[in-house]
């Protein structure tokens, strides 16, 4: 039996109820915050509080003093140890508004959703057969002052992952409205061309990731440009990231076939680091 946490209160999921009049079931006007906990403790923790809150700003949340990173991040082991999973899983952390329509009165104080999911040990390792996805058709995400968030308007991401199932991919890459690829489904995106990493800016359109964050802080020499279909056709190596999955290996994009040697030695380095 699963538990879940609804503002501080845990419940068996099955019970788990919100009130369907809350800004991010009725307008998608809401974040959230996939962590990876293993051995007790939340990986690049801090990264997700900085953009949690951040985003909370952006939206017009009013915080009160005592909803806190130390609070959440309370609630959110205490419900990995209600659900046993301590040793590894994704917590899904959700932020949302109250009763309110978007002309009326409106509740702007946060709401929160606290869900645990188990993880095979092998999810967060590099994986030796390299993943297969194509670029999704028909979507495009704009790149306004909102494309950086992790918000629950997610519809672009839901559409990519179904054409992905579709096509038997294991990702879709997301296109913004110029057409340059700037993410996958469920993660940021690098590439690698004769010896050097690009990944591209978030002025492009993709989420602020929190792994890209945590890879852009720790490997100096990465540079931030818009991937063209071109350049990831010729590219020589390409990678996909999240909080989660950390780095995985992309081995083909359409007729385009990735090495690894680099990305190898990159992902060493990287948790090394961590």
């Amino acid at each position: 039996m699963g538990y879940t946490n609804i503002n501080g209160k845990i419940v068996t999921t099955d019970a788990a109820l919100i009130a369907a009049d809350n800004s991010a079931f009725r307008y998608g006007a809401g974040l959230f915050e996939t962590m990876l906990v293993q051995n007790g403790n939340i990986r690049l923790r801090h990264y997700h509080w900085d953009r949690l809150f951040a985003g909370m700003q952006q939206l017009g949340f009013l915080v009160p003093k005592l909803f806190t990173p130390s609070m959440l991040e309370e609630e959110v082991l205490r419900t990995v140890s209600k659900n046993k999973l301590e040793a590894l899983c994704r917590v899904r952390l959700q932020v949302y508004g109250g009763s309110g329509g978007i002309f009326g009165p409106e509740d702007k104080r946060p709401l929160y959703v606290i869900e645990c999911y188990q993880l095979e040990p092998d999810t967060i390792l590099l994986n030796n057969n390299g993943l297969v996805a194509g670029i999704a058709v028909g979507i495009c995400k704009s790149n306004d002052s909102f494309s950086s968030l992790k918000s629950c308007n997610a519809l672009v991401y839901a559409m990519a992952a179904r054409q992905a199932k579709e096509n038997k991919w294991n990702d879709a890459l997301v296109c913004n409205a110029a057409g340059n690829i700037i993410e996958s489904a469920i993660a940021n995106i690098f590439w690698v061309k004769d010896g050097t990493v690009f990944t591209p800016p978030l002025s492009e359109g993709c989420v602020a990731g929190v792994m890209r964050r945590h890879i852009l802080h720790t490997m100096p020499g990465i540079a931030e440009m818009p991937l063209t279909a071109a350049a990831l056709a010729t590219a020589d190596e390409v990678l996909l990231t999240n909080a989660i999955k950390g780095v995985k290996w992309v081995r083909a994009i359409g007729e385009s076939v990735y090495g690894n040697k680099q990305i190898m030695s990159f992902f060493a380095a990287l948790f090394q680091a961590h």
